[in-house]
């Protein structure tokens, strides 16, 4: 294990067997990567490829059928290990009764952190996840957004060197995924290794260093996002204040070294950018309303549309 590895897995393989033992289903094969100290690793996958398998046997809640996998070099059998994680299952699974102040303290509890820090430790993940307003309504009354924000909190209240992270934006609005997106790059500004799995793949675009894709679980495809996602055959020129007129003679000129041009237009953006700059700007100028241009009205006097 390289010495900056937290995680690696070798020939990591598990079968789901039946009631009188025979093999039913094989939810991961032959898994071999390693995740490095300081990056955020995205688990991507179709539901039903092996992602929540992979982090219950990192855990240690599940046992291997074959293979291996060491966490800071130790076995993931080693209990010792989880007090340097922390970890958001699937499944937002805490105590509905409780509220989010009482749910963070009965975690920091279980990590014997003295009270004082914990009390502290407490606000501070309450305003870090956005549930200042919400901390004393009981967890019952959440949205599932909601518990996903305090699922998250308790994942941090030991302050992990890995957090392990299922589906982290996993009902959460267009602002809630980009404010746990931002959260997750600062973590990693903190040093920590996140690992996180899902299946929205902007999300993972956005915050991941290297990703790992599985499917009916078998790696299929292993790298950084930067590498993978770009396109070896195609070379891609962005101009500005360029008119209409120059685009035959840029055509011209590909045409004359062998090229094709594949396409022309203006760049759009995303619609959860677009989305997310309207709030932004509503927030900050309340009042205002963009409208389109083709929406604009028609100056007095001006024929109007035919």
């Amino acid at each position: 294990m390289g010495s900056n590895s937290i995680i690696e897995t070798r020939n990591l393989s598990k079968v789901y067997k039946d009631f009188w033992g025979r093999p039913k289903v094989q939810a991961l094969k032959a898994l071999d990567l390693e995740v490095k100290q300081g990056e955020i690793f995205g688990v991507l996958g179709p539901n039903g490829s092996g992602k929540t398998t992979t982090i219950k046997l990192l855990l240690g809640l599940l046992f291997p059928s074959e293979g291996e996998a060491l966490i800071f070099g130790e076995p993931t059998t080693n209990v010792a290990k989880n007090e340097r994680i922390g970890y958001l299952p699937e499944e937002t699974y805490l105590y509905k009764y409780l509220n989010a102040e009482e749910t963070l303290h009965f975690y920091g509890r279980l990590f014997k952190i003295p009270s004082r820090e914990r009390t502290k430790r407490v606000h501070e993940l309450i305003d870090l996840v956005g549930l200042t307003r919400s901390k004393h309504r009981q967890l019952r009354e959440y949205s599932k957004g909601m518990q996903r924000r305090i699922g998250l909190a308790q994942a941090l209240i030991n302050q992990p060197e890995l957090v392990l992270l299922d589906e982290p934006t996993s009902g959460l609005d267009p602002i809630g995924t980009d404010e746990i997106k931002k959260l997750i790059v600062d973590l990693r500004r903190q040093g920590k290794t996140v690992v996180l799995s899902g299946h929205l793949l902007a999300d993972m675009q956005d915050i991941c260093d290297r990703i790992a894709i599985l499917h009916h679980g078998e790696l299929r495809e292993i790298g950084k996002v930067s590498d993978l996602l770009t396109v070896q055959d195609i070379t891609q020129i962005k101009v500005k204040d360029l008119p209409e007129s120059a685009w035959e003679e840029i055509r011209g000129v590909v045409s004359r070294h062998g090229g094709e041009v594949v396409d022309v237009g203006r760049p759009t953006t995303t619609l959860e950018e677009l989305f997310l700059r309207i709030v932004t700007e509503s927030d900050k100028y309340p009042g205002r309303r963009r409208i389109a241009a083709d929406q604009q009205p028609t100056p007095a006097g001006s024929p109007g549309p035919k």
